[in-house]
């Protein structure tokens, strides 16, 4: 018997607890990983409300990541003692996940850790930062480059996605980086973060605005998506990976067919397992900012304060559940 966080439905209710499990409610796997560490992320969040569109079968396990040992395998790419991170996948929506002291998955979704990280770092990063690095890579395949040192506007910038990917870039070379918030508090921490400045989001219904920003890494979606959309300059490129501020795209096609700007979405659930291994080996050495990280560690009892402020958008940086 072990603990687990327990999601489960009835009638029009969501409701989670800690419960003792054992190996058979796990989802079936040829890997069985002992937890260190999970975190929580927007996506967590939801998979915990009525309708969140996360969670698909009942009872579940929820937590989309986790880091720690391997216990057992039946698979011969992993022995026991092996130090392993799973992100992504269908874990924690339809595949037992990580908020739990055990979770078992195929061979196919676990990478082995990298060494410059340790189990701690690989979850202060999580699937927060798995997507910033990933939004990252595809703005330069796009053209990004820090020779042209081109502006750059973050969204979510205080979050667990943006502040990271600030952070990144900065590490790397990349200067003009503007933050985009909501709120006057969040300034003062994304130009710690490494923004050169910070700029509130303001309304306007103009279809079309001055062209200001080459690339736009956007976390959040909805309006703040069409913000960005609308400033970016010539052959200009967006990526957006969220959706916090809404589902839809209302957006006009100006920006697209005056200025042939590009956007483009980012998945961090099916991503190729090449990428995968490319990207971690990349946060572990030359994108590595895992010491400065902004983050918060909580145990089981404190997550429901966190979900609060997921929900409420209160939450700064990351949070790292130790298991």
């Amino acid at each position: 018997m072990f603990n687990a966080l327990v999601v489960r439905k009835k009638d029009s209710e969501v409701n989670y607890e800690i419960e003792p499990v054992d190996k058979t409610f796990l989802s079936k796997g040829d890997v069985l990983v002992k937890i260190e560490y999970s975190s929580l992320n927007y996506k967590d969040m939801l998979g915990l409300q009525y309708k969140g569109g996360v969670i698909k079968d009942y009872p579940m396990i929820p937590g989309i990541d986790f880091v720690g040992t391997v216990e057992s395998s039946v698979s011969k790419k992993f022995n026991k003692g092996d130090q392993v991170l799973v992100t992504g996948y269908d874990v924690g929506m339809t595949h037992t996940g990580g908020f739990s002291e055990y979770a078992q998955v195929p061979s196919d979704w676990v990478l082995p850790l990298p060494k410059g990280l340790s189990n701690k770092e690989s979850m202060i990063y999580g699937t927060a930062g798995f997507t910033a690095a990933l939004s990252i890579f595809e703005l330069q395949k796009s053209g990004m480059t820090v020779d042209q040192q081109p502006e750059i506007l973050v969204s979510g910038a205080t979050g667990g996605v943006g502040s990271i990917a600030i952070q990144i870039l900065s590490k790397i070379g990349y200067k003009n980086i503007t933050a985009l918030v909501r709120k006057n508090r969040q300034i003062k921490v994304a130009e710690n973060l490494g923004a050169k400045q910070a700029i509130i989001m303001e309304d306007d219904t103009k279809p079309i605005k001055k062209e200001v920003f080459d690339c736009f890494l956007d976390t959040v979606g909805g309006d703040i998506t069409i913000f960005g959309l609308k400033r970016l300059s010539y052959q200009g490129c967006a990526t957006v990976c969220g959706n916090a501020a809404g589902n839809e795209l209302n957006a006009n096609i100006l920006p697209f067919i005056l200025r042939g700007i590009k956007l483009i979405g980012i998945d961090s659930v099916y991503v190729e397992y090449s990428t995968r291994e490319y990207l971690w080996e990349k946060l572990s050495d030359e994108w590595n900012i895992g010491g400065s990280l902004l983050y918060n560690e909580i145990n089981f009892k404190e997550i429901d304060e966190v979900i609060r402020q997921l929900l409420n958008g209160e939450h700064l940086g990351r949070t790292i559940l130790k298991i």
